[in-house]
């Protein structure tokens, strides 16, 4: 389907399009095609572009929602999750107004989806070849939390000096005997730049390793796109003697599917404090 048919169908079914298929005008588009092949060319690299103001507030993901309206086409699938689940507001809001923009075809399961957008997780079914996962990335510099200086750290890139987040891991053992990055744990790509892999949990960590989909970085307000092609080497920074780890649920189970293999958010009652853990990942909780 290409653009005019698209319009045709739009005033068809009573929809006046008063804006190009996906929003954002074919010249912005072509920039951040521009950007992120050169994303993908430099594994890693956080790479400029041109944010463009939309229609949902900054810090809500607009990045992301540039790269998916810029690369997605009529024929698309379109899945959306929000920290794993589907139907949270964030993700619920962003499919509408994806589909009212485009028309694509919307989707709760990964392997039907050829475009996911993500905030804050990784789905636990893999990605297969041709999926990409765009990222909604508030903070995409790794060194931010031991260095200010935005001069600074693309200095301390260009020559690969990651000492002082390598100090700072230090000292999170030297205070509490163990590292205490919660999310947003940096990694190394390609053996060569330090990434931040967005806030997702350390147990999505593992799934950036020679991963078969492509994925996408995307930081509207910091005006920044990176990606990870697929089958590209990623790996958690880590000590010789300490190791990294992912979240340990003590073999705790799903109450709903019952698996203990997956991500788990925890749930308290208000009235009886009674603690329950269910699959952050909504879509694959429901396949029993």
């Amino acid at each position: 389907m290409n653009l005019s048919t698209w319009l045709q169908q739009q005033e068809k079914n009573g929809h006046q399009a008063y804006y190009t298929f996906a929003f954002i005008d074919e010249g912005a588009k072509r920039e951040i095609r521009r950007k992120t092949l050169k994303a993908i060319a430099i594994p890693g690299y956080q790479v400029p572009f041109g944010s463009r103001d939309m229609p949902i507030a900054r810090g809500w993901g607009t990045g992301g929602l540039q790269l998916t309206l810029a690369l997605i086409g009529p024929e698309d699938i379109l899945k959306v999750i929000d920290q794993g689940a589907d139907d949270s507001v964030n993700a619920v809001n962003i499919k509408k107004f994806v589909s009212q923009v485009t028309g694509v075809r919307l989707t709760n399961q990964v392997q039907e989806a050829t475009l996911i957008q993500t905030r804050h997780r990784i789905p636990e079914e893999p990605l297969r070849e041709g999926q990409i996962l765009v990222f909604q990335v508030p903070i995409p510099e790794p060194l931010r939390a031991v260095e200010p200086s935005e001069r600074e750290t693309r200095r301390m890139h260009g020559e690969a000096d990651y000492s002082r987040m390598w100090l700072h891991l230090y000292e999170n053992i030297v205070q509490f005997k163990e590292i205490m990055i919660g999310s947003r744990y940096p990694v190394m790509v390609h053996n060569r730049f330090m990434m931040d892999p967005s806030p997702i949990p350390r147990w999505d960590n593992p799934r950036l390793h020679m991963a078969e989909g492509l994925y996408l970085f995307g930081a509207g307000r910091e005006k920044r796109i990176y990606a990870v092609p697929p089958y590209t080497s990623v790996k958690s920074i880590e000590f010789e003697d300490y190791k990294f780890r992912v979240e340990d649920f003590g073999g705790v189970a799903c109450s709903r599917c019952g698996r203990t293999n997956t991500f788990l958010n925890e749930i308290i009652d208000d009235e009886s404090g009674k603690r329950t853990f269910i699959c952050s990942d909504t879509a694959f909780c429901s396949k029993l």
